[in-house]
């Protein structure tokens, strides 16, 4: 079938849900919108929103966007060179990215906005607020309350005025283990392309992975089930400070160790997850490059890679809080740039090896320290 009759067949599937579920009547699973879409449309009513009403695309206030930033700066920071990456790969398709706090607040855009069309212009400019009691059902609010990568298109967002956009939206967690944000890919009267979805957790893993490791730390651990080797983005990451209590941890390995979000007052220590000696993680770390299966307390086994940060052990104290430790004399870029460092010397000069163990591109490697690309 020719995609053109796949669009129409689609945008009239969900025009039939749509007066479905406006019209209050029971909605059809066999209309083709997902359930927590219609559930987003039902909180929407009950908010006493109507589809038909203009949308203001309104931006908080000075004072909010203030605070909204001031909170909002490592999130920024570490999404920076994803989001550059990605403008470049979704260029050609004329969609361009934004990156939100918690609140659905607009932090950050990076793409190819044509600021000449007002559609464009109302939603990709920092400070608007893109939230679901602000501008109804969209990826961005639909992301931050499922917790989850969606797509979402055209009609299936709320207001007819937002009909326009085509999105992919995940959610981005801090190494806290809480929500911080989300990343939205747009476009403007476009052809479907829930590929986007992919691309946009991938997108969203990488910031994650880039923020917990660009805080002080003293020790990373990869994790992956036996049979998987650590070594891609698909690995859990768990951070340590000397002592061995937990200082964050990425979404995957909170699944894999059954970790909740790091709760003030409550440290967690590697004891508490690592049926061995925590001891020997760090003397794991001496021998680059190997890897070892360890047993977890739930009776599981885990394939665990250590990777020793160098000049942080003596900027990181025992967590007290819970939280990050943020305790450093190193402006966030530099210490960025000594991990990279170290990890290139554990992997005896390898960028690709030392790329893997961080989770991030060899480009990214390239850029920070400076070197010519061989």
């Amino acid at each position: 079938m020719p995609l053109t009759s796949i669009n129409n067949d689609r945008l009239e599937r969900i025009a039939l849900a749509r007066e479905l579920v406006f019209q209050g009547r029971s909605f059809a699973a066999g209309a083709g919108v997902s359930p927590w879409i219609t559930q987003s449309w039902q909180r929407c009513l009950a908010m006493g929103l109507q589809p038909d009403k203009s949308v203001g695309f309104d931006a908080v206030s000075v004072q909010h966007m203030r605070r909204v930033q001031e909170a909002s700066g490592p999130l920024v920071q570490a999404a920076q060179p994803v989001l550059t990456e990605l403008a470049r790969a979704i260029a050609d398709i004329r969609y361009f990215a934004i990156l939100t706090n918690a609140e659905g607040i607009v932090v950050d855009v990076h793409g190819p906005v044509n600021r000449q069309d007002r559609r464009a212009g109302v939603i990709a400019r920092v400070g608007v607020d893109l939230s679901e009691k602000a501008v109804g059902t969209t990826a961005i609010s639909a992301a931050l309350a499922e917790l989850q990568p969606v797509w979402m298109h055209r009609g299936e967002h709320f207001f007819q005025d937002t009909s326009v956009y085509s999105c992919a939206g995940a959610p981005v967690f801090g190494p806290d283990g809480l929500c911080a944000g989300m990343l939205d890919l747009t476009g403007i009267e476009t052809t479907e392309r829930p590929a986007l979805k992919h691309l946009v957790r991938r997108s969203a893993r990488s910031i994650e992975n880039g923020w917990l490791l660009s805080s002080a730390h003293a020790l990373v651990l990869r994790l992956n089930w036996p049979g998987n080797q650590p070594g891609d983005d698909s690995d859990g990451l768990l951070k340590l400070d000397p002592d061995g209590h937990i200082l964050g941890a990425n979404p995957t390995a909170r699944q894999m160790l059954s970790l909740s979000p790091a709760t003030p007052g409550q440290p967690l220590h590697a004891s508490d997850v690592f049926a061995s000696p925590w001891e020997n993680l760090f003397d794991a770390a001496s021998h680059s490059g190997n890897t070892q299966e360890l047993p977890l307390w739930s009776g599981l086994r885990l394939q665990t890679q250590a990777l020793r940060c160098g000049n942080t052990s003596a900027s990181v104290s025992p967590v007290k809080t819970g939280a990050l430790s943020n305790v450093t004399a190193k402006p966030l870029k530099d210490r960025q740039t000594d991990m990279i460092r170290e990890a290139v010397n554990q992997a005896r000069g390898n960028v690709a090896e030392a790329a893997r163990s961080l989770g991030i591109s060899r480009a990214t490697v390239y850029r920070k320290l400076g070197e010519p690309r061989h």
